[in-house]
Formats: structure tokens, C-alpha cells, sequence
């Protein structure tokens, strides 16, 4: 009998449309692919982080986005969201030890992002450029949580 062994680093990808339904299927796709992967420790800090990029593309860009989940190797994870949008919110615009506040308590928006310096171990964004010959490639937004170790 030939026992198989599930590869410590791997990668999932999903193109998703610009679609109110969108981070319910981001979401839904992270649980399958973790708990595939024997990762449900960190489930659901990854599952709002996931759902909360993923709605801020679906609000704040035009077109489709994506999502891939990287397992990067001795129990870590990071998840990056893709939109057309180019503007780079706080923390990601931030180094990770600089902090944003906590959004005021009667505030309509601005907990989520605020969630990733809570939840995530590391985070960051890129720019992926918003000049004339860029097209509007908007940016990538990515948030990395370590689990067993």
C-alpha cells in the first residue's frame, strides 16, 4: 500500500467577478481548501481577512478580482486579493509595526482593514501601477497568518 503525502506548499487561485455575491465565494472556497489542507486552525481569522479584501474590491473597484492562497511552508499562509483599483489603503500602505487607529465607535466604515493588523501576522501591498500605460493594472493587497508550526 502506498501512503500518500500532502505537499507543504501549494497554491490555489480564483478569478472572481465583479459581483455582490463574490466574497460568499471567496469565503466558501477558503474553508474547502483549508480544511482540505488540514489547516483549520487558522480558518477563520483567514475567512473574515479573505471576506473583507475581497468586499473592498467588489465596492471600491471596477471589474473582476482575485484571490490565491499560498501555503508558504511550515504552517503559513498568505492570502492575496488582486483588484483594478490602484490605491493602497492603510495598514497595507503602512509598515506592519505601524499602526492605524481603531475606526470611532459611530463610524459607518473602517473596521475591517483594522482587522488585519488584529488578526494578521504580516501584511503589505503593492501598486501594480495606474499610469497611462499601465492599463490600470490596479494593485495586490496580502495578508499572511502562521498556524501549526
Amino acid at each position: 500500500m502506498v501512503t500518500v503525502a500532502l505537499p507543504d506548499t501549494w497554491v490555489y487561485a480564483l478569478r472572481l467577478p465583479h459581483d455582490p455575491r463574490a466574497a460568499r465565494v471567496a469565503r466558501t472556497t477558503v474553508r474547502a481548501v483549508l480544511n482540505g489542507h488540514g489547516m483549520a486552525e487558522v480558518l477563520e481569522a483567514v475567512e473574515l481577512l479573505t471576506s473583507e479584501l475581497v468586499t473592498n474590491a467588489y465596492m471600491h473597484a471596477r471589474g473582476p478580482a482575485s484571490l490565491r492562497l499560498t501555503a508558504l511552508g511550515e504552517g503559513r499562509l498568505r492570502v492575496g486579493v488582486w483588484d483594478r483599483h490602484p490605491y493602497i489603503p492603510a495598514p497595507f500602505a503602512r509598515p506592519p509595526g505601524d499602526r492605524v487607529p481603531p475606526a470611532s465607535v459611530g463610524g459607518v466604515g473602517g473596521r475591517g482593514l483594522f482587522l488585519v493588523q488584529e488578526f494578521a501576522d504580516a501584511w503589505g501591498g503593492w501598486s501594480l501601477g495606474d499610469g497611462l500605460l499601465d492599463r490600470g493594472a490596479g494593485k495586490l493587497l496580502w495578508f499572511e497568518v502562521c498556524g501549526r508550526r
